[in-house]
């Protein structure tokens, strides 16, 4: 299915640029990846981004949990991905649906270092994202099937920053919900920027969850700006006016968007004359407070 390549991708972008800081941060953490159905793929390319980063693991303690059903063919399919990787690296492969990460985490001794999870599958209880939760710091990634916002229930479980974006095939399959939560500005920042640099001919567009439209964007390093014109002026709407800088912060936490295209949208918005600023002159910076126009709708954002 084309979402799982999407999703491999993701996951590959975020270990990239997780696990030097990781190892930087403290001399253990922990990668857990946890699929209650389908390919476990993730999990093969997951060890062969850990193995490229053996030299960094010299006095350093990795633990790689893998969680999945299939009995002894997940075990077998990552043999040759783990006999590629240092001492340093322990895999664990339990057998089970991701409900039973809790314990395996805290048998893993997760809790107080850096971890990140992947849980793929399912309706993930409350207690297993607060498990998550407990790493420090902590960053999870979430797939579910598409069709409820988990935005609320990760916020819940203790993490500040969340995103959320549809994955919908062009094939007619079923979409998927992904979620990212972190209490990282540089982890949101990255996860936001691999969205939008994965492969574009991958049979894949994105969905704005928030967005009552629905509207299909495709994937591009520079994507359509109109649906996020539309959202930045509902968000003037609705909070009255708010400094780029909070601006840049809804649109990387509440859109599919990066921070970095809440500037380009609002100059655009700016030229048309849908929103102002105070001072009027000069640079946007963070400071500059953007207010809806007077008669300004969502009309002259498209």
């Amino acid at each position: 299915m084309s979402t799982d390549a999407v999703l491999r991708e993701l996951l590959v972008r975020q270990l990239d640029h997780w696990l030097p800081g990781a190892l930087h941060r403290s001399r253990r953490a922990t990668l857990a990846l946890a699929y209650a159905e389908g390919d476990a793929g993730g999990a093969e390319a997951a060890l062969l981004v850990v193995a490229e980063f053996a030299d960094r693991l010299r006095g350093r303690r990795l633990t790689v949990l893998v969680l999945g059903g299939g009995g002894t063919e997940l075990p077998v399919r990552l043999g040759a991905a783990e006999a590629a990787l240092p001492a340093d690296v322990a895999v664990h492969v339990v057998p089970g649906a991701p409900d039973r990460l809790p314990v395996a985490l805290k048998a893993a001794g997760a809790a107080g270092a850096p971890l990140l999870a992947v849980i793929e599958g399912g309706d993930p209880d409350p207690g297993v994202l607060a498990a998550v939760a407990s790493g420090r710091p902590a960053e999870l990634l979430l797939v579910t099937p598409a069709g409820r916002s988990l935005r609320g229930a990760l916020t819940d479980a203790g993490f500040p920053l969340v995103t959320e974006v549809e994955l919908v095939p062009d094939d007619g399959g079923p979409a998927r919900l992904f979620s990212y939560g972190t209490g990282s500005d540089k982890g949101l920042e990255v996860l936001k920027d691999a969205l939008w640099a994965v492969d574009e001919y991958a049979g894949v567009r994105y969905r704005d969850p928030a967005d009552p439209a629905g509207r299909l964007l495709a994937i591009s390093l520079d994507p359509e700006p109109g649906p996020l014109r539309r959202e930045l002026l509902a968000e003037l709407a609705r909070s009255g006016p708010r400094t780029v800088t909070e601006l840049r912060r809804f649109a990387a936490t509440s859109t599919v968007y990066r921070a970095a295209d809440a500037n380009r949208a609002l100059a655009s918005l700016l030229a048309a004359g849908a929103v102002t600023r105070d001072p009027e002159h000069g640079r946007l910076g963070g400071d500059v407070v953007v207010s809806a126009a007077p008669g300004g709708d969502a009309g002259s954002a498209a």
